[in-house]
């Protein structure tokens, strides 16, 4: 079925800071202030464009944000190549590029601290930022869909089966000759992990001819799907090595460059994780709540599940009511902490 049926315009933002693959935007605020808001800044997976907090109107984590008067902010990590980006470490986003863009937010709001807000990967990278970096003014994290323990995502065991029986040198190879995972294979992938849903899309559309709004999420999403940006090498390389291969990251460490260890017990900061009750083949609620596990020093760490699969769950038809609430609930409890 053709196109146009989802309201695609996106919210209204400016470039506060721009800088290589740190571009953060400061939204339009659509409501007055709110005086003890402090500012939260959203953070994409590097696969993902910042669609995916802004997938269409009325289901925008980022218009229901600035509809509360809460300051927001994104960060853009804007195009990655396989081949220019390929020698790009976790530790790039670690240590500069979530660094820069919190503290362009603060210079920008003049906030004395601001919240974080992660999808995926982005839940990830936000978390080891705050253990590698306490003197980062952090309140409060929220990870979205974010898996903390690849051993509890099923749809990995045979791809640890094969790794085990070839000793990884299937993706290692593999991600070596295309220099990461380019942005049209991730589309693929995320679509294709799910072959029942995409299998039976085709009767969804048909069967839903007189449902606009279901069309238009379908529509959304494509173009999410279709606008996915690359993994650089050496980034998937370190995630297949501590999330896959190993598993080390169930015990709340990743390893950077030159052996250094980013622990989850250095977290000393509120934290909220969410998962989806579809998510069965990315951040299944299990992996995703393990965090709580490794997060000794937090002062407390709420855990919720949502409707939804791994993008549903943040920015799906029935986010408004569950995720976003929960969000803005737990960003506005720890506005004075």
């Amino acid at each position: 079925m053709g196109g146009g049926f989802a309201d695609l315009r996106r919210m209204p933002s400016e470039v506060i800071f721009d800088e290589p693959k740190c571009t953060v935007h400061r939204y339009e605020p659509t409501a007055p202030a709110d005086p003890d808001a402090l500012p939260v800044l959203l953070i994409p997976p590097m696969a993902a464009t910042p669609v995916c907090f802004d997938l269409r109107r009325g289901c925008s984590m980022v218009e229901f944000l600035v509809d509360t008067g809460r300051p927001t902010y994104l960060v853009d990590y804007g195009d990655i190549s396989t081949l220019r980006d390929q020698d790009l470490g976790l530790e790039f986003w670690i240590d500069t590029v979530l660094p820069d863009a919190i503290n362009s937010v603060l210079a920008d709001s003049g906030a004395r601290g601001v919240h974080l807000v992660g999808w995926c990967l982005g839940g990830i990278l936000e978390m080891f930022t705050a253990a590698a970096h306490p003197d980062l003014p952090i309140v409060s994290v929220t990870s979205v869909a974010s898996p903390f323990d690849f051993g509890k995502v099923r749809v990995l065991g045979p791809v640890r089966i094969m790794e085990d029986l070839t000793g990884g040198i299937l993706t290692t190879g593999l991600v070596r000759a295309l220099g990461g995972i380019p942005g049209r294979l991730n589309g693929l992938i995320y679509r294709w992990l799910d072959p029942v849903k995409q299998i039976k899309k085709p009767l969804l559309q048909l069967q839903s001819r007189d449902d606009p709004d279901t069309l238009a999420q379908i529509e959304a999403v494509d173009v999410l799907m279709d606008t996915m940006e690359a993994y650089p090498g050496r980034s998937i390389s370190q995630i297949y090595h501590s999330l896959i291969r190993t598993n080390r990251f169930s015990e709340g460490q990743l390893v950077l460059k030159g052996g250094r260890v980013v622990e989850l017990d250095d977290v000393t900061v509120p934290v909220m994780a969410i998962a989806g009750t579809g998510d069965l083949f990315f951040a299944p609620p299990a992996s995703a709540h393990h965090v709580e596990t490794l997060l000794t020093n937090s002062p407390y760490v709420r855990l919720e599940t949502a409707p939804g699969g791994h993008l549903g769950v943040l920015s799906g038809r029935s986010a408004r009511e569950t995720t976003w609430q929960y969000v803005e609930d737990f960003l506005a409890a720890n506005d004075a902490a």
